[in-house]
């Protein structure tokens, strides 16, 4: 994975451009996931095929949380420039399913820092990190 001049800098001094992203649009599409706990950050990006490296994704932490928790867990997310996001599927047990995202340009190193700080905020709030996913749109016609 080449980076630019320009990638670097802002991986260094801050998101800049990735904010422009809308985490909404229609056409976003999973370019790379990870859901084990063991597996590298590095070894989940080196295997997504179509993400294109120094372009923003849409960051999600999939995270289960005490329904009582999950105002507080977004508030404390919200530091960072997380918000939540739509859940697609039911919760189960004591515990409700939620997405934290935020746009930003993607590496193993941030990957694995965010990872392990969801998983420590989660953890905090009695609930766990099932795993992450970034999305960005679709550069195939017709997806």
């Amino acid at each position: 994975m080449e980076v630019s001049v320009k990638g670097l800098l802002r991986r260094l001094f801050g998101r800049g451009e990735a904010a422009s992203l809308d985490p909404d649009r229609p056409d976003l599409v999973v370019v790379a996931a990870s859901f084990d706990d063991a597996e590298a950050c590095s070894a989940a990006l080196a295997r997504a095929t179509a993400l294109v490296a120094d372009a923003p994704v849409v960051l999600r932490h999939h995270l289960r949380i005490p329904a009582a928790q999950i105002g507080r867990v977004c508030e404390i997310a919200a530091q960072d420039g997380y918000a939540p996001g739509p859940v697609d599927s039911a919760a189960a047990g004591d515990l409700e399913n939620l997405i934290l995202r935020r746009v930003q340009v993607l590496d193993a190193l941030h990957c694995s820092q965010e990872r392990s700080r969801m998983a420590g905020l989660a953890q905090r709030h009695d609930g766990f990190a099932d795993g992450w996913d970034a999305l960005q749109p679709s550069t195939t016609p017709g997806e």
